[in-house]
Parts: structure tokens; C-alpha cells; sequence
């Protein structure tokens, strides 16, 4: 797991999808693009939040604190790496 301050480059829209995991079957999903900060070319990352976080909306240019969790998984052969936000919290001006 990693924490670090990163700014919102684009807050995807919040869905609701099945989950087996979840307890009433259906779970909170949002996607961001988030970068970490120095320059227009510093490292990305498309990170998915679940649950309550995926009902949080931010803004464009707005600066977080994400502690972010990196896993990979194998399907078909092919090798995926996932980020999920464990926490995420919008800094205050």
C-alpha cells in the first residue's frame, strides 16, 4: 500500500454493480484519474473506489491524501494490474 497526495484529473460516474462480496448483493464503483504532483508528465493512475468512497464526487484539480492498494490478477493468459483506494480524502484549501 502506498499514501500519497495526488490531484483529480478527471472523477468518473459512480454505478452500482453486482457484488458477491457486498451485503445486499450490489456495490458503489467510481473511477478516477489521479496524478501525483511536479508536472504535466508525472506518473498516473486509474483508480477505482468501492462502497462509501465511490459516493464521494470530486473535482478537477482538486488535491487528495489516497492510501492506494495495488494488485495484479491473470485472466486469459493475460496479466491486469487493479488500483484501489483504501482511503481517499480531499484536502482543504
Amino acid at each position: 500500500m502506498k499514501t500519497i497526495i495526488l490531484r483529480v484529473k478527471k472523477c468518473g460516474v459512480m454505478t452500482t454493480v453486482q457484488s458477491e462480496k457486498s451485503e445486499n448483493g450490489m456495490l458503489n464503483k467510481r473511477t478516477l484519474v489521479l496524478q501525483e504532483l511536479g508536472g504535466k508528465y508525472e506518473n498516473s493512475y486509474v483508480v477505482t473506489t468501492l462502497g462509501n468512497l465511490a459516493t464521494i464526487e470530486f473535482a478537477e484539480g482538486e488535491l487528495v491524501i489516497a492510501n492506494l492498494r495495488f494488485q495484479t490478477r491473470e485472466y486469459n493468459g493475460q496479466a491486469f494490474m487493479d488500483v484501489i483506494a483504501n482511503e481517499i480524502c480531499k484536502i482543504k484549501d
